[in-house]
Parts: structure tokens; C-alpha cells; sequence
């Protein structure tokens, strides 16, 4: 029996807890925390002892034992509280948690703060973008499975291949928004869009009562658009990953308003790939509210004459809003009939498991106490749009913290890929077997510490996404990416295995995929073809899986080669990261061609047994016990000489060596094109694409630069000078109202001259390097230039005489007003000189110039003026 006390560290506070349950689960439950720093002693043990058995002694020890110990530990106990009390002092900081061995403290970090544990509050709602329309009502679907395996459909080769129609021809019962109005992720809401739901038979010709009514406005729904192109036939059209034109594969949709015996036509008219299992006897699922309300049951195949071919519809795929390359779309038809009259009805391509359905299961797990001493739920981050991505570790609290930190782990990851819903239940399986009271549960925990992220991508499965996220990319070929806030659930992801790697190893690797063009169970590995000593070690798990699981699991589909395609995959980098034994666990959406499951559908029964299964096998595989895996191992090379003999056409040595590699006998199966969805976010591509569609700012040469600046001149000089002119002052010096008098009469003059004066002002202009700008100035724009006086004298003599001609002749009488000092404005020419500035400098007048009786008169005027400012004309 252990009793722990805790204090904090900043607040130096000394507490005592007591409980009756058992005290090393509580013991470390609260150590996993990492929240407080726990100490054992004698003494506190005894009175815990006391406090629950008064009376009652330790088996073999006696009274006088007991006082002596604790009189031990009452002269211990103040300098424990001391060296608390010193400790909360110095370190200043809850990083630090101190356990202890007797009298000996041992050390150790805290958990990393990005991993906060999750409120006892509710789940927070679903969040979506913000543009998309959902319905508020919720959906759920009871679990059940069909008493008897469900077979496989047999093709006669009389199906019908109905090629499509289109809108023109039909009549659109259903239509809605894509919800992609911009060209990328946003942002996001709880609820989708703030508007009102619009309504998805507005753009119906007519709509009769017999019409069937769609509707997948849902969680993980993704139906377009519907087209009656016959009295009981539709054309359905799936949307595609959301900011991207690919991917149409998952479908799931409700149908309302039918006829019970009335056989109806399904076509899906817009599927990508070449090849599908509908092509091998794979069938749709049917659910129905009322068979569930009724009879209890789920789930059920259902469909005749189905066919899956190639239609004579192309579509266009574009990345970053550019034309790649057209691709052929495929047909998926199928005709079937529903149980009950104006039923509530929905059809799927594989079985649901939405983020709800996780949410609710995850709460069942913390609301259950027997499980919390042993499992710990987690946010490992938050996607793009604010889903939480949760992790789990589960491990046994029991033994000591050496015991702890010398437990190996074990990594388990599902659902990168949103439309391959059977890997959740696969995950759901795994989890219900490891928390489970079994003993084979109870060893797993002890032995390993569990880290489960049960859906990496969980904006893809909310908004009804087969592969991508809503960076328009496949999550799952960017776990090399230093692209945190665009893919943060496989960064994280990535992250956390790294640290997990640095504290314990890492002994298996496993992330639950769904298969598209195969049947059964099977794992994608990784070769190591470096190391002789490991040489099929990495096909031992694999071949143990396939004999716990004989009739679903088939080794001969496992493939192990790593192709250059793959590096980005969680598989790989976790395999280059230092994991030997990293896996992809491959469940198809058909079902088994094995042993006495042979033709028959997997059923969610089926699925979550593949999570006992692999339990199993790594308790087989982790024996202390070889002889398992030296069996497989001879086993695994026996089958590697027969398959060489095979196909080599020759025999092979006893071990099996060869000049060629392993892998090199081996062929890609891949699910998916791995080049279809990689790349950069689909955000970061459209704000390059808006960078490089901004106008670049041309360059002009010196010549042109010149000219622009003499255009500038004609347009602005003008207004400039004419707006300098009516701020001057009303009071003006003589002299000052002489010079702009003087500027009026002279443009004139100017602009006789223009065309001799510029081309001389050009080649000055060209001599320097640059043209004069004329500054505005606040008084009087100057418009001399020192090259239109390099003229003879007496043509300055000539010129300056006229001048002063007519302004003295153009002179009104002086009033009363101008007398006391006050002068109106004059306003300037609008006429435009091409000049360089000098110095602004008086007017000469020549002293030999005589002037005529008129002008007499004028300067005597303008003299008793000027006598007020000192200024005299002569």
C-alpha cells in the first residue's frame, strides 16, 4: 500500500490527500498528470493505515516496531517539509517533478504543455467552414450486425450501362451550394454558414410527388446533385474534396418520400477511378430509421445489377486554379428498393463513423472511472479548422518509476484518409480489446505504454471529404513537412512520436488505412535491405497477423518495397525516424476471399476484430519466448525461396540469397495516385498565384524619365504659379509688385523666342544629366534663365526699354488706398517656359534710357510710393 502527499512548488504548500480507493492507481494517475510533485513517507502511511483500520498493524510487525518508526519518521519528516519548502524557493517552476526511492529524489520533466487534458465539460461542437450550409439536426445509427455473413454480388454480364444525361434532358430534384466560394480554406464556425439552409429543389423543373427528396447537408455527407432522368432513375453527382476537383469515391446521402416494392436506379455518374470493387461483387449499404425503429437493425447491403464502367464524360482536374490534365470519369450503377413507404432512408459506401461518433465514444471512455485510472484522453492540437485532434495513452500505473520508463511503446493512428471509415472501426476495436478486462488487456497495458490518435483528419471527415484535408491535400503524404499551421495534425503527430522515441523505444508503428481495389487484410512495411542481420524481420508481425486472422488478414497481398512516392507517408518517415517494425494496416471496403469467410462483406463486427487480432499478434511477437518468431522466420524464407524459384525460373541457395533485392520481386498496389494530392497547401499556391498576378512596375530609361518630367511641367507648373500669385500677402514692398508686373509682361516676350531658346535649353539639359523642375515658391515664381540673356547688349537694351514701355503705359491712376501702402494682386500668365533656375536678383534698367512725357508722370507716381518701402525708380 502507498499513500502520496503532494505540494506546489510556487506556492510552498505542504498538502495531504487521502482516498479510499486503490491507492497506486490514484498514486499514478495523478503522477501521469504531471500537475503536482509526490513524496512518500513512513509515517504518512501509518496514519493512513490508522485513519481506515484503527487498530490494525502490518502483517509482522509489532507495537513497539510501529513507535519506533514513527518516531523515525517524525524526526524525518521536518526536514522533508524543509527541503519542500527550499525546493518551491529555488527552482520556480512546475517542469519538475520529484519522486522518491525511500530517502533518494528522483527527478523527472513534466509531459509537454501542448498536450492539455481535456475538461470534464462536454465536447465542443463541430466546426466547419464558414461557408458551408449544414443541418442542425443530428444523426445517429445503432450499431447491428446481419445474423449471417452477407455474399458478395454475382455478375451475370446482362447489367445495363445507362450512360448519363446530364440536366438537359432531366429534371435537377437536388442541388446545392459546393460550398467552396473561395478558392481555399477561411476560416471556420461552429454550425457552418450564419445564413438560413437554402433549399435544394429550387432549381427543380418540377417536382412531383413521386419524386424521391435527397438531402446530405450532414456530417460526412457529400451528395451534389441529383437528376431524375427517368421515372424511378437518378443521376447522382458527388462533390469532391472540398479546394480541390479530385477524389470522388465515398458517398453517403438520405433519400426520403419513396414507394415500398418500387425498384429504383442509382448512377453515379462523376467517380475517378479505373477500377473499383463494385467490379468484384461489392455492394452499396442501405440504412433505414424504420427497420431500426422497428426490428433493431442497421446496416445492410443491398443492390442488383451493378456494374462499374467507364463513361464518355471527362473531367478537368486543376491545381491552384490551372488546368493539369483531363481525366475519364467512371459510372457506378445500381438498382435497388426500399423496405417502407415514406421512410427515412440513407445509402453509403462503406459504414459511417463521423467526428461525432467519435466524440461520443471518447466521453464514454472518460465518464467511466475503471477506465481512467488507466487511459488518459488528450488534445494533441487542433486541425485547420479548430477540430480538436484527440490522443490517448493508455499503460498500466502499477510498479514503480523505473518499471515505467523501461516500458517500451506502442503507436496506433487511423483515419488520415476521411473516407476510409472501416479503419475507425478498426481503431474503435483496438481500443475496446486494450481497455478491456482481460487478462491478455491487463498484460498489454503493463508491458507498453499505448499512444492512440484515433482520427487524424477530422475536418475531411466532417465536411464529407474521400482524402484530402482542407489544405486541398493528402495529409498523409506530408508528414516530412515543416508546414506546422497548414498541416498541424501529422506535424504534431510526427512530433510526439519523436519525443516518445527519445524517452522509451518505439516497438511497433501501426496506421489503419481503408483499401479501394482489393479484398481482405493486409500491411503495407518497409524493407531494410542495408542490414543482413534484420533481413525479413520486418515480415514476422505481418505473417503472425495472418494466422491469428486466417480467414480475413492475407500475407501474400503484404508488400514491403519503399518507393520513392511514399517518403511523405506516415509509414515511411516513421520508419526512417529509427521505428523497424512501421506498418500500414489495409482493410478493404468489400470484404474476405479467405477460408470460410470466402465472398462474403466485412461487417463493423469484422472490422473491430482486426483491432483484437493485432492486440494478439503483438503480444505473440513481444514474447520472451523465441520460438515463435524463429518459426516465422523459417517459414518467412522457405516462402522467399519458392517465390524466387517462381519467378526467377532457377533454383536458390539454402538461405535464400540472391544478387537481387527482396523488394525487387515485388509490385506497387497502391490505393491511390500518390501524386494526385501532394504538394503545397492549396492557400499558400493561391496567394503565389495572386503575388505573380500583380502588375510589375516598368522600368524607364533616362530619356523617357526626362520627358515625363517636361510633361509634368506644362500640366502643373501653370496652377502652381497661379496659386502662389493669390496667396501673396496684400501688402507687397514697390519693388515686389514691380518684378511680378514685370513676369507678366515677360512671358509674352518669351514665347516669341520658344522655339531658339529651347533647343539651346535641351542641350543644356542633356549637358547635366537631368531637367530643371521649377519649385513653387511662396512669393514669385522666378522664370529667368542665365542661357536667354547670352544675347548682344543692345538687344537687352531694346527688349528691357519695351517693357517698361508698356507697363508704364498699361498703369491706372494711383488711389488713395495704394497711397497708404495696400496693392491688389496681379494675376500672372498662363503661358509655360522651359527655363533653369538662377538666382532671383533685381531687374536692370538702364541710366541712359529717356523716357517720354507719359512716362514722366508714371515714375513720379510710383516714386511717392516707393519713398514708403525705400525704394526709387529712376
Amino acid at each position: 500500500m502507498k499513500f502520496t502527499h503532494t505540494f506546489l512548488a510556487s506556492q510552498d504548500v505542504f498538502f495531504i490527500q487521502s482516498s479510499t480507493q486503490d491507492v497506486p492507481s490514484i498514486e499514478d494517475r495523478h503522477r501521469d498528470t504531471g500537475t503536482e510533485n509526490y513524496f512518500q513517507g513512513n509515517l504518512l502511511r501509518q496514519r493512513w493505515r490508522d485513519s481506515h483500520h484503527p487498530g490494525s498493524s502490518h502483517p509482522g510487525t509489532h507495537s513497539s516496531d510501529s513507535n519506533n518508526s514513527n518516531m523515525e519518521d517524525e524526526e524525518q519528516e521536518p526536514g522533508r517539509r524543509a527541503f519542500t519548502l527550499h525546493l518551491g524557493q529555488a527552482l520556480r517552476t512546475r517542469q519538475l517533478v520529484i519522486d522518491f526511492d525511500g530517502e533518494r529524489p528522483i527527478p523527472r520533466l513534466r509531459e509537454p504543455l501542448d498536450l492539455f487534458a481535456i475538461p470534464s465539460t462536454p465536447f465542443q461542437g463541430v466546426r466547419w467552414p464558414i461557408e458551408y450550409e449544414v443541418f442542425k439536426e443530428a444523426i445517429h445509427h445503432i450499431e447491428w450486425d446481419p445474423p449471417d455473413p452477407e455474399p458478395f454480388y454475382q455478375p451475370t454480364g446482362h447489367e445495363r450501362a445507362p450512360m448519363p444525361i446530364g440536366e438537359e434532358k432531366g429534371n435537377v430534384v437536388y442541388c446545392i451550394d459546393p460550398g467552396t466560394k473561395t478558392s481555399y480554406f477561411t476560416y471556420s464556425r461552429v454550425g457552418g454558414s450564419r445564413g438560413p439552409i437554402k433549399s435544394s429543389t429550387s432549381c427543380a423543373m418540377h417536382q412531383d410527388k413521386s419524386t424521391l427528396a435527397f438531402e446530405s447537408r450532414f456530417e460526412s455527407g457529400n451528395l451534389q446533385k441529383a437528376v431524375q432522368v427517368g421515372v424511378h432513375d437518378y443521376e447522382l453527382t458527388l462533390r469532391t474534396d472540398m479546394y480541390t476537383t479530385k477524389h470522388t469515391q465515398w458517398f453517403y446521402f438520405r433519400v426520403r418520400n419513396m414507394k415500398a416494392g418500387v425498384t429504383y436506379r442509382f448512377t453515379i455518374v462523376n467517380l475517378m477511378k479505373a477500377s473499383s470493387l463494385y467490379c468484384l461483387g461489392m455492394r452499396p449499404l442501405l440504412y433505414s430509421e424504420r427497420a431500426a425503429w422497428e426490428k433493431g437493425e442497421g446496416w445492410r447491403r443491398t443492390g442488383s445489377n451493378i456494374r462499374y464502367y467507364r463513361n464518355q464524360h471527362h473531367q478537368a482536374e486543376q491545381d491552384n486554379n490551372t488546368t493539369t490534365n483531363t481525366k475519364s470519369l467512371h459510372s457506378l450503377t445500381w438498382t435497388g428498393q426500399f423496405p417502407y413507404d415514406f421512410d427515412t432512408c440513407y445509402l453509403a459506401h462503406c459504414y459511417p463513423y463521423t467526428y461525432s461518433h467519435l466524440q461520443r465514444y471518447l466521453s464514454r471512455l472518460t465518464s467511466n472511472s475503471a477506465t481512467g485510472a488507466y487511459c488518459k484522453l488528450r488534445v494533441l492540437c487542433r486541425s485547420l479548422a479548430g477540430n480538436a485532434v484527440h490522443v490517448l495513452t493508455v499503460t498500466s500505473p502499477g510498479g514503480g518509476w523505473m518499471d515505467r520508463s523501461a516500458k517500451r511503446a506502442v503507436v496506433v493512428t487511423a483515419r488520415v484518409h476521411p473516407g476510409e471509415t472501416n479503419s475507425s472501426w478498426m481503431m474503435q476495436g483496438f481500443l475496446d480489446f486494450l481497455l478491456g478486462e482481460s487478462d491478455d488487456a491487463r498484460l498489454l497495458r503493463e508491458t507498453f505504454v499505448f499512444k492512440v490518435v484515433p482520427m487524424l483528419n477530422p475536418d475531411g471527415v466532417v465536411v464529407g471529404n474521400y482524402r484530402c484535408s482542407l489544405a486541398g491535400r493528402d495529409l498523409n503524404r506530408n508528414y516530412n513537412t515543416l508546414l506546422r499551421d497548414s498541416f498541424p495534425c501529422v506535424w504534431h503527430t510526427r512530433n510526439m512520436v519523436k519525443r516518445l522515441m527519445a524517452e522509451r523505444d518505439v516497438v511497433l508503428y501501426c496506421d489503419f488505412h481503408g483499401h479501394s481495389r482489393k479484398n481482405n487484410v493486409f500491411m503495407y512495411g518497409c524493407t531494410n535491405s542495408d542490414d543482413a542481420t534484420q533481413r525479413l524481420h520486418e515480415r514476422v508481425f505481418p505473417l503472425m497477423m495472418s494466422k491469428n486472422a486466417n480467414d480475413k488478414f492475407s500475407f501474400r497481398s503484404c508488400k514491403f518495397r519503399v518507393h520513392q512516392s511514399k517518403e511523405g507517408t506516415g509509414r515511411v518517415v516513421m520508419w526512417r525516424l529509427g521505428i523497424r517494425n512501421s506498418y500500414t494496416m489495409e482493410s478493404t471496403f468489400g470484404g474476405s476471399t479467405l477460408g470460410n469467410r470466402k465472398g462474403t462483406h466485412f461487417t463493423t463486427r469484422d472490422l473491430k476484430s482486426l483491432g483484437y487480432y493485432l492486440c494478439d499478434t503483438l503480444l505473440d511477437y513481444c514474447d520472451p519466448d523465441p520460438t515463435k518468431t524463429s518459426h516465422c522466420l523459417a517459414e518467412l524464407r522457405a516462402m522467399l525461396r519458392q517465390e524466387l524459384r517462381e519467378r526467377l525460373g532457377r533454383e536458390v541457395d539454402s538461405d535464400g540469397s540472391l544478387s537481387v533485392s527482396i523488394s525487387d520481386i515485388e509490385s506497387s498496389t497502391s490505393g491511390s495516385n500518390s501524386t494526385e494530392s501532394d504538394g503545397l497547401p492549396v492557400h499558400l499556391l493561391n496567394r503565389i498565384d495572386e503575388q505573380r498576378q500583380v502588375k510589375k512596375k516598368h522600368l524607364r530609361s533616362g530619356k523617357e524619365r526626362n520627358r515625363l518630367r517636361q510633361e509634368r511641367v506644362r500640366n502643373v507648373d501653370p496652377k502652381v504659379l497661379h496659386r502662389n500669385i493669390k496667396n501673396i500677402d496684400p501688402v507687397l514692398p514697390t519693388e515686389d509688385m514691380v518684378k511680378v508686373r514685370i513676369q507678366e509682361k515677360t512671358v509674352a516676350v518669351v514665347r516669341e523666342k520658344k522655339k531658339r531658346e529651347v533647343p539651346f535649353v535641351v542641350k543644356v539639359s542633356r549637358q547635366t544629366g537631368r531637367s530643371w523642375i521649377p519649385h513653387p515658391t511662396t512669393r514669385i515664381g522666378v522664370i529667368g534663365h542665365v542661357t536667354l540673356w547670352q544675347e548682344e547688349e543692345s538687344e537687352k537694351n531694346e527688349y528691357l526699354d519695351a517693357v517698361r514701355a508698356a507697363y508704364l503705359r498699361t498703369q491706372p491712376p494711383v488711389t488713395a488706398v495704394q497711397q497708404r501702402g495696400f496693392s491688389v494682386p496681379v494675376p500672372t500668365s498662363k503661358i509655360r517656359v522651359h527655363t533653369t533656375p538662377i538666382q532671383q536678383q533685381p531687374m536692370p534698367f538702364s541710366p541712359d534710357h529717356r523716357s517720354h512725357a507719359g512716362m514722366r508722370g508714371g515714375l513720379e507716381r510710383r516714386n511717392r510710393v516707393g519713398r514708403m518701402n525705400g525704394t526709387i525708380l529712376t
